[in-house]
């Protein structure tokens, strides 16, 4: 008796899973029997693919990694560099935001598309796509796993921050639907042109990467702001507990902070990172 119900049991869950995969693909959409537990296996690999003109093929550019952690860290950096040598000056941490915004998608299929001497950046999925595109850019709405939470902060902070950063650099994010399922994120800022006298000036963005102040953060300082950046936003017994500090020590090293404008306060007394703190922490990655 056992047996046979255990029998059924399998045949009502596999029936139950492929009417699942079939109504996902009829609505152009990812079925959970389809999506993997990122805390486990191998991502599948991504492509880097570099223009030089829309008139000619692109450079192509195939990653794979191990895990999801190092996979993000090798694609950004990648990404990161990649648009550097054409010119370019999206953010690190503008980068880096978006490319851990893939794991929503499991990284399926994921492109990254560089373009107009790197200040364009596309990064597209096959994933289960966003439904609601302005929600997204708000603090606070997140589709992020319990799974999801072991790699990334999973806050829903990601893309306010890629925003914020980008509108300081006089730059934009827009969010589309794929062709058929997931999700294309553009990112862009200002590029080059020419001079009267036919050199290349840059147009006005904010401030340069020399020009962003320099401030001068301990080593601990330093990892509190990165701190802030990893959970969203923090108080001081959080950065004691996380840290290893006492608890005076975290509130002196969030007001360091807080003056020098890298931090503002927020609700219930924690502080969350300010564009002069993203710019801030792009200066101490890329120098």
């Amino acid at each position: 008796m056992i047996s046979i119900l255990s029998e059924k049991a399998m045949k009502d869950f596999l029936r139950k899973v492929l009417e699942e995969k079939a109504t996902a693909q009829d609505h152009g959409r990812i079925s959970p029997a389809e999506l993997v537990d990122c805390t486990g296996g191998k991502p599948p690999p991504a492509r880097i693919a570099v223009y030089d003109s829309l008139a000619s093929a692109p450079r192509v550019v195939e990653l794979s990694a191990q895990d999801y952690e190092e996979f993000i860290n090798l694609l950004a950096t990648k990404t990161y560099q990649l648009s550097q040598e054409k010119g370019g000056s999206i953010p690190f941490t503008v980068i880096r935001e978006i490319v851990e915004n893939l794991i929503h998608a499991y990284f399926r299929e994921a492109v990254i598309t560089i373009l107009d001497n790197g200040n364009t950046i596309r990064i597209s999925d096959q994933g289960p796509g966003i439904k609601d595109k302005e929600k997204t850019l708000q603090p606070g709405f997140t589709t992020a796993t319990q799974g999801m939470k072991k790699i990334i902060r999973g806050v829903g902070s990601g893309l306010p921050i890629v925003r914020e950063a980008l509108v300081c650099a006089k730059g934009n994010v827009i969010i589309e639907d794929n062709l058929e399922r997931g999700t294309v994120i553009t990112l862009s800022v200002p590029g080059r042109k020419e001079s009267h006298q036919g050199g290349a000036v840059a147009e006005s963005a904010g401030p340069a990467p020399h020009e962003v102040p320099r401030f001068k953060l301990s080593s601990r300082q330093k990892r509190v702001l990165f701190l802030v950046t990893e959970l969203g936003a923090v108080g001081p017994s959080k950065v004691a507990d996380e840290l290893d500090v006492s608890l005076s020590t975290a509130y002196r090293d969030l007001l360091r902070l807080e003056k020098e404008g890298l931090v503002e306060l927020g609700d219930r007394g924690r502080r969350g990172l300010t564009s002069l703190g993203v710019k801030c922490l792009d200066v101490i990655l890329t120098s």
